[in-house]
């Protein structure tokens, strides 16, 4: 195929020279791929590339030993630059979302309905869905979460996917929910915005629910006492929780244990701000500690699961606490191996500018206030 046709719209083969001597231009389906070698090393190539092949719509990638299964021949041990087509928006319906999200609102509805609400499931399934508010305020804060991720990979120009919610019957009727980032992410500030705007958003949708829920009553069948016996969950409230009930005037019913499901989302909503928080990885926190202090993010990420091992272990030892400890054991393991996998990394690793960094601390200092060591308590009725 003549490269002059493979190449309309894309740039050209002088462009990669200084990076990049291409000897084979090809097409594989809406894809470009240029093989050759590398005049530079890889991050560079990306780095000096990058713009122009986003300018002209494309997604670049540097790989090695090409897709097998395509019939396009590369020799053993060569490199290809992939230029993959930036998809502009949501095309076509997302069903795998669609379905994910019914699956959600159904496991969520049964764990509500059945926890919170008191209702038996065999003798009349329809009645779960007198469980929607507690639904509509967990799931409305992790979905508030995940599009504030969204809209601002689409701001920056990195193709995202819409949420996947993850149905799952547990005490909150989900493990939450993801986006998926298809493209690389061009510097510092496209960095920390999509890290940001997740908990940020989510964090004001959970002052609002949580200033709704503390106004509802609690449901009557919450005021009986349970059989002797029966599992007892307490929750413990965030230093936030309780700042919101302060200026409310409704501190008595945290205090009191008596407070509508609805209260329940706000504190679902503080606890996935506090995991997301944690700068490690390519977690929410570790985007927006990467973005602010570049390479040197993998120190303090390398101290995230000591000091998780560090609190189970305080609250396990010195505290006689062992319901939480498993939570922060399990965190501890994970952020073990996020550490390891390592950060997002930015195309341009400029300095953030001031503003965002200050935005940065605000943004932490808030994960803090949603933060309580012991998040829940497991005891039995007598």
């Amino acid at each position: 195929m003549d490269a002059g046709d493979s190449l309309a719209g894309a740039p050209s083969v002088e462009q990669l020279r200084p990076v990049f001597h291409v000897y084979q231009v090809r097409r594989d389906g809406d894809r470009l791929l240029y093989v050759g070698d590398p005049r530079t090393t890889p991050d560079a190539i990306e780095r000096r590339l990058w713009e122009p092949f986003h300018d002209a719509g494309y997604e670049l990638s540097l790989e090695r030993d090409y897709d097998p299964e395509s019939d396009v021949q590369i020799p053993t041990h060569g490199w290809v630059l992939v230029a993959r087509p930036r998809t502009p928006g949501i095309d076509g319906v997302p069903w795998t979302n669609v379905v994910l999200l019914l699956l959600t609102i159904g496991s969520t509805l049964l764990v509500g309905g059945v926890q919170w609400y008191r209702i038996d499931p065999t003798g009349n399934p329809l009645a779960l869905l007198r469980a929607w508010p507690f639904v509509a305020a967990v799931l409305g804060v992790l979905a508030v979460h995940e599009l504030g991720h969204y809209v601002a990979s689409r701001y920056h120009g990195v193709e995202a996917s819409l949420p996947y919610f993850i149905p799952f019957p547990t005490l909150i009727g989900t493990m939450g929910a993801v986006i998926r980032m298809k493209g690389r992410i061009p510097n510092r500030k496209a960095l920390f915005d999509i890290g940001a705007s997740g908990p940020l958003a989510g964090l004001v949708a959970t002052v609002v629910v949580s200033a709704i829920g503390l106004q509802l009553d609690p449901l009557a069948v919450q005021q009986g006492t349970p059989e002797p016996g029966a599992t007892i969950v307490e929750f413990n409230f965030p230093l936030l929780l309780q700042g919101i009930a302060a200026a409310t005037g409704t501190s008595a019913k945290l205090a009191e244990g008596a407070y509508h499901p609805v209260v329940f989302g706000g504190w679902v909503g503080m606890f996935i701000t506090v995991l997301n928080l944690l700068p490690v990885g390519q977690l929410d926190g570790g985007h927006i500690a990467r973005s602010v202090f570049g390479e040197r993010q993998e120190t303090v990420a390398a101290a995230v699961p000591a000091a998780l091992f560090g609190l189970a272990g305080y609250l396990y030892f010195v505290s006689d606490v062992t319901n939480a400890v498993g939570v922060w054991v399990m965190w501890g393991l994970l952020a073990t191996g996020l550490a390891y996998a390592g950060p997002a990394t930015p195309i341009r690793d400029t300095p953030l500018d001031d503003k965002r960094v200050a935005l940065a601390i605000l943004t932490f200092v808030l994960g803090i206030l949603c933060f309580t060591p012991i998040p829940f308590e497991l005891g039995a009725q007598v």
